[in-house]
């Protein structure tokens, strides 16, 4: 059986996807050379990728693909203040940015914030919170920095700390912004309930679903834990679809002393 010439089995694999083109290197030869060209890892790249690897320490690399795989594990942009990563198999673009990238209400005030280096950071430093009645933590994309015609979800990640108090009295307002549109509020405890606090609120709301709606962090694989803010759609590719997006989370109306959280950043990663 006549195989077809490498060249144009690399322009077929570059109208498909990063998935097809891993497995297809499985179907002969011919395949896998082609599956390793630049021609075909270029079309996978992120739109303006040289000016992220631009601002990143990792800027040698020996091929497309390899740069497609390392970008695939992350690297820190921006002086170190953001971190770039796609999924292997679609190419979508996730983003974390660090706490230093982020609005945090008097996070200069050393009696408020402590700022310190971490080993269990994604970043040179993260902010913790030593005691404070106004939590307001405020971070900003662009939709023309992610990946079109995809639903994201925005998250605050963080940490509970043994000495943390005042976490769970007041559940935190959450909400994403994106351009001039509306924002849905919803609402996350700082911290998980304890079995007691939790029958207490059940006994107390009972059957009133929207007031027991109320999330609480979630554990992740990585030891931090994550607060959805919320989610957005960004536009369709080739459309006018770069608007900013406001992603917060604010505990201002109790005036509850509270501290004990760590603040690692915000990820704004494609919904599964």
């Amino acid at each position: 059986m006549k195989m077809l010439p490498e060249a144009c089995v690399a322009n077929i694999l570059s109208f498909t996807t990063p998935a097809d083109t891993f497995s297809s290197a499985s179907v002969s030869p011919v395949f896998r050379l082609a599956g390793d060209s630049d021609f075909v890892w270029e079309k996978f790249l992120p739109s303006g990728y040289s000016r992220l690897i631009s601002t990143s320490t990792h800027r040698n690399f020996s091929s497309k693909k390899e740069l497609y795989r390392c970008l695939c594990e992350s690297i820190l942009i921006d002086n170190g203040r953001k971190i770039f990563k796609i999924e292997k198999l679609s190419g979508k673009i996730t983003y974390v940015l660090s706490a230093r990238d982020l609005s945090i209400t008097w996070s200069d005030q050393r009696h408020y914030w402590s700022w310190s280096n971490r080993s269990d950071s994604r970043f040179s430093e993260a902010v913790q919170l030593i005691m404070t009645d106004w939590l307001e933590i405020t971070g900003k994309i662009q939709t023309g920095a992610l990946s079109p015609n995809t639903s994201y979800g925005a998250y605050l990640l963080m940490k509970v700390t043994e000495r943390a108090y005042g976490l769970d009295l007041v559940p935190a307002e959450t909400w994403v912004k994106v351009g001039n549109g509306g924002k849905k509020i919803d609402t996350s405890y700082l911290s998980c309930l304890d079995d007691k606090k939790q029958l207490m609120k059940r006994l107390f709301y009972g059957h009133r679903e929207q007031r027991m709606a109320e999330k609480e962090p979630r554990v992740r694989g990585d030891g931090w834990m994550e607060i959805e803010l919320g989610e957005f759609e960004t536009g369709r590719e080739g459309e006018e679809h770069d608007k900013e997006v406001v992603m917060s989370l604010t505990e201002v109306k109790g005036y509850q002393l509270k501290g004990g959280i760590v603040i690692d950043g915000i990820e704004v990663r494609p919904k599964r």
